[in-house]
């Protein structure tokens, strides 16, 4: 069995930081980060609640915003991106200009 000093590096290895004895983050990557933009647009057009005040509220600013800052990563990683990415990437764009749409009405 691992101890926590293993852990940590392995996290540290894997994230490009230290996990804390109190939190082990899980591997981050291309696509986890992808989906956390999403989330983040998602909670800003209302379509989850926020984290925090655990009310669902409509920020369209800061929606468009989020969704424009993932139109700049798909722009900017073209070409290197797997199939995988390209058609996660595309498909959260499609769904989040869709969902802007409606919240915008």
């Amino acid at each position: 069995m691992a101890d926590l000093n293993d852990i940590k590096k392995q996290v540290q290895d894997e994230v490009g930081t230290t996990a804390t004895q109190e939190t082990v983050f899980p591997g981050l990557n291309f696509s986890t980060f992808l989906l956390s933009l999403s989330t983040s647009a998602m909670v800003s057009l209302g379509e989850l609640p926020d984290p925090i005040q655990s009310e669902k509220s409509v920020n369209l600013m800061l929606a468009q915003q989020t969704i424009t800052i993932i139109e700049i990563l798909k722009e900017k990683t073209e070409g290197n991106l797997t199939e995988e990415e390209e058609r996660l990437i595309d498909g959260i764009l499609y769904d989040l200009h869709i969902k802007y749409v409606h919240a915008a009405k």
